[in-house]
């Protein structure tokens, strides 16, 4: 089944070309089924770039999807157009009154700072507050993870010695997670973080799993008992070219980068980089919006309860 995202999104063309079945919103409001309600914060930077990778994985699914994009009112971007954000986000305020299957809030680059000094982090809380009376199952990534578990449980991040930086292997520490059914026993995803949060601290919180981690990269996924609540360490959305544009983006600044480890073949960056994490990405969201949202959420969306 495909997503149904705005016509002239700038995703739409590049997701047909790759061959994901893609709705646009005139077909979609021909067909009279209810399809599943996702809400995306973007708080990237590179707004079309996350926008198009999470629609090319949750376009990859069986279940038709209506996607709704948000950014933040207190922060002006300056790398998405005003022109883009008017034609496809909206804010808080213009979708507070509504409700969703599921909440995919994202990773930002402003983990060095402390949560309260981030010029939209009152309005995040106020956005983190909301979503548990009005999305049936939000998923965090990376920063969004950090602060969901901060907010939520008062889990703080640190700081790390070096960058976090590169592909990881990770293994499932409960291997009967639904989370994670069909995944092999090994799986790689990227991480690009300068902060990281403690498995102690995590384990001290009762209604709080951890599901999967890593040796070098530390712990990966997080989840609630009802995965009302979802909590992701990396990037698995994270295009073949990401990690190469954000460390020539970094040396060429001058900046003092390592090579990405476990990305360049024989870490030679003058070497296409390979692709090791994206049947876990296509997995990872597939099991996500099947069993947390579309399996659970009810047929009246305004009955969410928490």
């Amino acid at each position: 089944m495909p997503i149904n995202i705005p016509n002239e999104l700038p995703a739409t063309k590049v997701l047909e070309a790759e061959n994901i079945f893609v709705m646009n919103e005139t077909r979609a409001t021909t067909q009279d089924i209810r399809p599943l309600e996702i809400l995306i914060l973007n708080l990237m930077p590179t707004k079309i770039d996350t926008e198009t990778q999470l629609s090319r994985l949750l376009g990859n699914t069986p279940l038709q999807i209506n996607l709704e994009l948000m950014h933040t009112s207190t922060h002006q971007s300056k790398n998405t157009s005003e022109e883009h954000l008017l034609a496809f986000y909206k804010t808080f305020d213009q979708i507070k009154d509504n409700y969703y299957d599921g909440l995919i809030i994202t990773g930002a680059p402003v983990e060095k700072m402390e949560f309260e000094e981030v010029e939209y982090w009152e309005e995040l809380t106020e956005i983190m507050e909301w979503s548990k009376h009005h999305v049936h199952s939000t998923f965090h990534i990376c920063w969004g993870a950090q602060a969901g578990l901060y907010y939520h449980y008062g889990i703080r991040k640190h700081e790390l010695a070096e960058k976090m930086f590169g592909v990881f292997p990770h293994r499932l520490e409960r291997k009967r997670s639904i989370l994670f059914r069909g995944a092999d026993d090994v799986f790689y995803v990227p991480h690009s973080r300068h902060t990281s949060i403690a498995r102690e601290d995590v384990e001290k919180v009762p209604e709080l799993k951890i599901l999967a981690s890593s040796e070098e990269a530390g712990v990966y996924a997080i989840s609630t008992d009802g995965g009302s609540q979802i909590f992701i360490m990396g990037h698995s959305e994270y295009d073949a070219d990401t990690l190469r544009k954000e460390y020539e983006r970094d040396k060429n600044a001058g900046l003092e980068i390592k090579i990405p480890k476990n990305y360049f073949p024989g870490d030679d960056d003058t070497k296409e980089p390979l692709v090791t994490w994206r049947a876990h990405a296509n997995l990872l969201y597939s099991n996500w919006l099947n069993y947390f949202v579309y399996q659970t959420t009810p047929y009246d969306i305004t009955k969410i309860q928490k």
